[in-house]
Order: structure tokens, then sequence, then C-alpha cells
């Protein structure tokens, strides 16, 4: 980090998972540091400025911001640069703290510290933190509880646990919030899956919002490439991709553990020998039959808490499928063309330009990329219950177009699932 660039620590969560708590706790324990805050909320007054302003000593003439009225990773973005750059240059401090609102994605949010920008000028991003609250975590992934939905930065409706989920995904830093809501089963569980989602993160366990500042200011733990690919999803998508050779690829199973930095013993056992939380990668060159995939997804095991990936379908050669999965709720969308679709002038570009490109002399770039995590499911079954959706050898000669498709057929197609 350079010495005369300001450090961030970006301070992610859903609503409700106690990030104003979380803050004012560092900003009244942060001793001899000099902090600067600014906060994000969707409403038109900033409840959470007015709450960290009455429990410090900040006010908005010396070190905290707010933006109202929208979300700073979207349609905020012109406001939080002016912001941050008036902060630096009307004030001196250590660190800054920015504390999202409870809909906003982390990635973002960071992007704009690390692009060429006024405030990446003056800052660099030290550390992004998610808090998660450990009931609410508990309870989005509970089969009984219905499907809570938020609106989202550009207006779009969508699953709340989707929110969550992106947020664990991308941090250097999980906080698990309110661990006295559960019992003690239920938290070794939940740290368990946390772990699977976001293998890289230091996981601190909390109550109360009560972290010590020097857990998450000025730890320099922020790599932008690191991060982007974290994600335990990505992790295992990795391994399946150095084990592929050719052919039809194989799925792989993993399991997670990491350091748990909390004030209290933790179990040494692997997160599997607990609750059984792993996952299953799945690679195959062969396009699956579409009515019987949409059967498979719909009849996922309970225990599946997040699934992600890309396939290919059968009566379908242009579009490549995106899965995506998050507690009860999931989802199937277009995410672009199959570059074995586009044009061979087009085909020779990308395929120049991407030394990575798996390339299949028949079918392209067409394959499946599947992962799914979770806790006590069998993933042999995952396996051998994609591996018959997959075309039979018979149907690979059968006119596809014949197939039956439930899924989206083009652009910007959206399909839910399982909901």
């Amino acid at each position: 980090m350079s010495q005369d660039r300001i450090p961030v620590t970006i301070l992610s969560g859903s609503l409700g998972a106690g990030k104003t708590t979380t803050l004012n706790h560092l900003l009244n324990e942060s001793n001899d540091r000099d902090i600067a805050v600014l906060v994000n909320d969707m409403g038109t007054i900033n409840v959470d400025a007015e709450l960290i302003q009455d429990g410090t000593e900040l006010t908005a003439e010396n070190g905290v911001a707010e933006l109202s009225n929208g979300c700073i990773c979207c349609e905020l973005q012109d406001d939080l640069r002016t912001e941050v750059s008036r902060l630096a240059r009307e004030w001196k401090f250590d660190t800054l703290v920015v504390e999202s609102s409870g809909i906003s994605e982390p990635a973002p949010v960071a992007r704009l510290f690390t692009t060429e920008s006024r405030a990446a000028a003056r800052y660099d991003v030290d550390t992004t933190v998610t808090l998660v609250s450990a009931r609410q975590f508990r309870d989005f992934f509970d089969g009984e509880q219905p499907v809570e939905r938020t609106e989202t930065e550009d207006g779009e409706t969508r699953p709340l646990s989707d929110l969550v989920i992106k947020q664990i995904e991308f941090c250097d830093a999980l906080v698990l919030n309110k661990c006295d809501l559960v019992d003690d089963d239920e938290l070794v569980e939940i740290k368990a899956t946390l772990r699977a989602l976001q293998p890289r993160a230091e996981l601190i366990r909390t109550e109360h919002g009560r972290v010590s500042p020097d857990a998450v200011l000025q730890r320099g733990l922020f790599d932008r490439d690191t991060v982007a690919d974290s994600a335990g999803w990505k992790r295992a998508m990795v391994d399946v991709d150095e084990h592929a050779e050719g052919g039809n690829g194989r799925g792989h199973d993993h399991s997670h553990e990491g350091d748990d930095h909390s004030n209290t013993p933790h179990d040494h056992r692997h997160p599997e020998e607990i609750y059984g939380v792993s996952s299953v990668a799945y690679r195959r060159r062969r396009p699956f039959r579409p009515e019987r995939l949409a059967n498979f997804f719909e009849s996922l095991p309970d225990g599946i808490v997040r699934a992600k990936g890309t396939f290919w379908l059968a009566s379908d050669d242009e579009w490549v499928m995106e899965y995506g999965q998050a507690g009860s709720s999931a989802r199937v969308e277009t995410a672009g063309r199959w570059i074995a679709s586009l044009p061979e002038i087009d085909q020779k570009l990308y395929r120049d330009n991407r030394s990575d490109l798996r390339w299949d002399e028949e079918w392209g770039d067409r394959e499946t990329k599947l992962v799914f995590i979770g806790a006590d499911f069998d993933k042999e079954s995952i396996v051998a219950a994609l591996d018959d959706c997959v075309l039979t050898d018979a149907e690979m000669d059968a006119d596809w177009a014949t197939f039956e498709n439930p899924f989206p057929q083009s652009e910007d197609g959206l399909l839910t699932v399982g909901e």
C-alpha cells in the first residue's frame, strides 16, 4: 500500500446484520486512530449516519459523510467519488470506513478505489469486510422459511439470500455477528457453511457487533485479483479445470476449512467431519436434455446452499446458460453466446486472445461447468443425476429442435427455479 494514500475498509452486510452497531463499536474503540466514515442508506433520510453521529463524537462537519436515497455501488457512484475526494481534501484522518447499504454489492464499491479516478489517487482499499447475522443466515437457508425478497440497486426484485451470498463471496474478513441468537450446534453448522462459501476470508465470530478495530482496520488484506476469485464455487471450478484433460471431465468433491479468529476455543475438526459441508464440481462435454435438467433443478436436495455455473443445452447451440442458486432460491438466465456460435472471424479473434480456452474440434467451447456447495448431500448422487440429464448416444443423433425446452432462449432471458 502506498504510504501517502489513505487505507479504506469497506463494510458490507444485509439489512439487519448489525453494520451500524459494529461501526459505532469500531469508532468508540479506535483509540488513537483518526477515522472518517462514509455511510450509504437507501432512504431519503440517512438513518445510519444519524445513529453514528448520535453514538460518537463524529458529525457531518468533522468526519461523517452521508449519501442517501440510492446505492453507492451504482447510481451514487459519482456522488461517492465526489464525497471521498472532499473528505481527503478537507480533513486529515488515518483511515476511511465506507458502510454500504444493505442492498449493495461490495465489488463495485471496491472497484471505485482501484480504477483510475480521483478517489483511487487518494485512497487504497485495505480490507473488505462482510457482516453476517447468524440467525438471519440460518433463516435464509431454512427450506421452511418463505423466500424474502429485496429491491436491488438496479430496481430488480430478487431474493435477499442471493445478495447475502454475493457479499459473503467478496470479502477479506467475514464477521459472523449475533452468535448469541443461535444454539451451539447451529453455530458450528453456520460457520462450516460460511467457510465453504468463502474459504479465504478470516472468519471472526462476535456478538452485538463487538469487533476489535485491529481485526478489520489497516490490515492490508485486500488484493483485487485474489478476492475476486476467492469464492468457494470459483475455487472448486478451478480445481475441476485443472483436473480436466480433454474428453468429458469428471465430477470432483471438495471440502473446506479455515481459521476461526474468535475469542473462544473452537473445533479444529474439518467442517465435513462436523456437518458434511463440502462441494462437488461437475464438468461435461455433452449437452443436457432440457426438460430432464429442469426437473433436476426443481428437485435439488435441501442441503444445497449454493450452486453456480454455466451449462450447455441441447436444442440451443447459441446461448450459454447460467445457473445460480442461493438457499431456496434459484434462477437460470442467458449469459452471452458460445464463441463457437459466432462467425469464424470472431471465433479466431477470441481464441487468439484466450490461450486458456478449452476448444473441441466439433463443439468448440460448448460444455457444462457447475459447482454445488452444501451440507449432508450425496455428491455421487448429484453427479449421477446430472449424468442422467445428459443426452444419450441415441439422442445425440436425434433432432435436438424437437426437445421440449423450458429454459430462456433469447438474450436477457430469465427463469426462476424452485420457488
